[in-house]
């Protein structure tokens, strides 16, 4: 009898054991998710709060940071933003490259690098989606970055309503759309979480007067609208100019208009709410269709699927796809288009002239990954 208890007792203590040792382990896991990633911005950046803009999201997990570089030289301001779906990495990775790169010579570069930091916070567990993703740098660091959700963390966000009707236009959306930054345009100041982000966002390009925006996406490759660019009317001549001048360079690039009846998302909001020219880019990723293999961080990283690669030969595909779509021909597309946009912004509007310099070129970025143009940490502190 007290030699069954005792065995009881000791199966008990191991099981307990074991149980303390999973909490410890997905804890840690779950508090990683909400640490922010770290940046090293290229001199001649402050950094500001989104919550300056509006106070309405000030102290909340919706705050956000917002890098301002200006040359000192009057000219144009340009804003580019990525993260507003932090499940599409490309558009944040190209946002921190810029961040990390660009020397302002003339006029203003804001970078909003992570745009929901809520969404951030947690991933979509059943898409089997990488909580983080790792790059090596020049001179062998690694760093790493998190891999989140389209969607603001419901933790935050809660409950999604049945239907979303988005403010002002009425429009009726899946309750799940409240939780979408790219649908809560122009935003509310009494919304909520999401809603009231979009707004101090809008609130920053009409203060700040920013003369063109970029938010920054991507999608799957059997998504129509892919290695796009997506133009409000006012930047549809700028766009055109732009899209000729990336096929000339060999970057096949396809041109929108922002559907006048497509409510709440920047292209249309930010232009119909301000004066910006607002442009939405997106390239194609492989680790947010619905043909994909597994998916785990090289996936991500590396575009590699062989269910894409045959969905490619039946036709299925709205890009060119042989055998990958890597992260770094996704950023070199993004940053390449806003290099150009900002190199043109002058022919249309001669007062916003702005000139960046120290961004790589396309074949750079390519040939060198995107490791290679991040700033080790350890530069940190000479900055």
């Amino acid at each position: 009898m007290d030699i069954r208890l005792k065995g009881t007792n000791k199966t008990a203590l191991f099981l307990l054991a074991l149980a303390l040792t999973v909490m410890g382990w997905t804890g840690r896991s779950y508090r990683a998710m909400h640490e922010p990633d770290v940046v090293v911005p290229a001199p001649g950046y402050t950094e500001h709060r989104l919550s300056e803009w509006f106070d309405g999201i000030a102290g909340t997990p919706a705050d956000t940071a917002v890098y301002i570089q200006d040359s000192g030289i009057s000219g144009g301001t340009v804003f580019v933003m990525g993260g507003t779906h932090p499940n599409e990495p490309a558009a944040s990775m190209a946002a921190v490259l810029l961040l990390e790169r660009a020397r302002v010579a003339t006029g203003r570069l804001i970078v909003v690098p992570f745009a929901n930091m809520m969404a951030f916070s947690h991933n979509s567990p059943q898409e089997g989606h990488p909580r983080k993703m790792h790059f090596t740098l020049s001179d062998g660091s690694i760093r790493d970055f998190r891999y989140g959700s389209r969607a603001t963390n419901p933790i935050y966000q809660w409950p999604a309503p049945d239907i979303y009707i988005h403010h002002p236009s009425g429009q009726q959306l899946a309750g799940s759309e409240s939780s979408n930054l790219n649908r809560a345009h122009p935003g509310l100041p009494e919304g909520n979480l999401t809603r009231r982000l979009a707004y101090a966002l809008l609130e920053m390009i009409r203060k700040e007067k920013v003369d063109l925006a970029f938010d920054l996406h991507e999608a799957s490759p059997e998504y129509p609208v892919v290695n796009a660019i997506v133009a409000h009317e006012r930047s549809m001549e700028l766009a055109a100019m732009v899209t000729m001048e990336l096929e000339a360079q060999g970057i096949p690039m396809r041109l929108e208009p922002s559907p006048a009846n497509l409510r709440g998302l920047t292209h249309r909001e930010w232009g119909d709410n301000s004066d910006v020219m607002p442009i939405l880019m997106e390239t194609g990723n492989p680790s947010q269709g619905r043909f994909r293999g597994r998916t785990d961080e090289r996936l991500v990283l590396t575009g590699e699927d062989r269910f894409y690669a045959k969905a490619s030969e039946l036709g299925r595909l709205f890009i060119p796809y042989v055998k990958d779509q890597p992260i770094d021909l996704r950023v070199a597309r993004h940053v390449t288009a806003v290099m150009s946009f900002m190199e043109m912004l002058g022919f249309v509007k001669p007062e916003a002239e702005i000139v960046v310099d120290g961004v790589p070129g396309f074949e750079e970025i390519l040939g060198k990954g995107v490791g290679a143009f991040l700033t080790p940490l350890s530069h940190r502190s000479l900055q």
